[in-house]
């Protein structure tokens, strides 16, 4: 797969979660068993990025992302909550999908090109609606890796 970013199966779950640090800690942890990380490092990067300014990126997607060391090239994680949450989006609207980011320490322009591809896919009307619609956790894997090679072609 020449994709932008890997996705596996694991990577994807479905939880409640009360507020913004609860959604970082859930993601971490899916990001530390689905990809072999060590949580805390992951968690530590994500809420360093976090307070750079919130990753909420509208549209009720947050995109929470951040370097680390570990890893050779771009990961991703996907939760997808209960109920909503507010994540402090730029367009005020709560999240109810979080799609997680994780590049190489060193990356450079992989990880910006990684975010892209994650923007374009949210942005894109029909994507969205598909992304926010899917009926469980194994049709919405199905609909991101679809999207991920049709990019990467």
């Amino acid at each position: 797969m020449n994709a932008k970013f890997n996705l596996v199966p694991a990577a994807i779950d479905t939880i409640a979660a009360k507020d913004k640090d609860g959604i970082l800690h859930a993601l971490s942890g899916l990001f530390a068993r689905s990809y072999a990380l060590d949580p805390a490092l992951v968690l530590d990067a994500l809420e360093e990025r976090e307070q750079l300014g919130s990753t909420g990126f509208g549209r009720g997607v947050a995109l929470p992302h951040a370097r680390i060391d570990g890893i050779n090239r771009p990961v991703a994680a996907v939760l997808r909550l209960t109920s909503p949450v507010d994540f402090r989006a730029a367009d005020a609207m709560p999240v109810d999908m979080v799609i997680g980011l994780l590049s190489p320490a060193n990356s450079g322009a992989t990880h910006l090109h990684a975010l892209a591809a994650i923007s374009r896919m949210v942005r894109d009307d029909e994507r969205h609606a598909a992304l926010m619609d899917a009926a469980d956790d194994d049709a919405l894997y199905a609909m991101l890796t679809n999207a991920i090679d049709r990019d990467a072609a």
